[in-house]
């Protein structure tokens, strides 16, 4: 047997005893529960309301899908799609808008994400996570300022923590 068949018989050897493991065909994940979610949106529009803010709160699970959306009663007109870009954006680069509106400044290699249909990139939308994934995230629009609705939003998030960690 010359060289080169004993080194084929030797990887199809190795290959017949190593298993080898296919891509798994399903995936398990985590994602917000409608009720969680509910939970997680009136407790954001509730911190802006002690703030003296009218706003709308969106929060969409994991695949930036909406779950939720309340709007006050005065929140403006555009708050609701605003509130809703905002988590989805969240969502999509699994990071909170704000730094995502750090990073794609005019001029930077990122900006160009602000350019992608359906990007909103100003600050107030966060991911939530459990377990170390991500599960949703959350946008609130209405507040004087992205800081404000970041605010709201984080309180949101924080409402709900207990029910986050597994």
């Amino acid at each position: 047997m010359n060289v080169r068949c004993l080194s084929v018989a030797t990887a199809l050897l190795i290959a017949s005893i190593c298993p080898v493991r296919a891509e798994e065909g399903l995936v398990a994940y985590k994602s917000l529960g409608p009720e969680l979610a509910l939970d997680l949106a009136r407790a954001a529009l509730a911190n802006c309301r002690t703030r003296g803010y009218q706003v709308a709160v969106a929060v969409v699970d994991r695949f930036g899908v909406t779950q939720v959306m309340l709007r006050d009663r005065f929140a403006g007109p555009h708050t609701p799609s605003t509130a809703a870009g905002k988590a989805w954006t969240a969502a999509s680069f699994k990071t909170s808008t704000t730094e995502l509106n750090a990073i794609s400044q005019p001029g930077m290699m990122q900006a160009g994400i602000r350019n992608l249909p359906g990007a909103v990139v100003i600050a107030g939308g966060l991911i939530v996570e459990a377990g170390g994934s991500l599960v949703g995230a959350v946008g609130v629009s209405g507040a004087p300022g992205g800081d404000a609705d970041e605010a709201c939003a984080k309180a949101g998030i924080d409402a709900i923590r207990d029910k986050l960690d597994f």
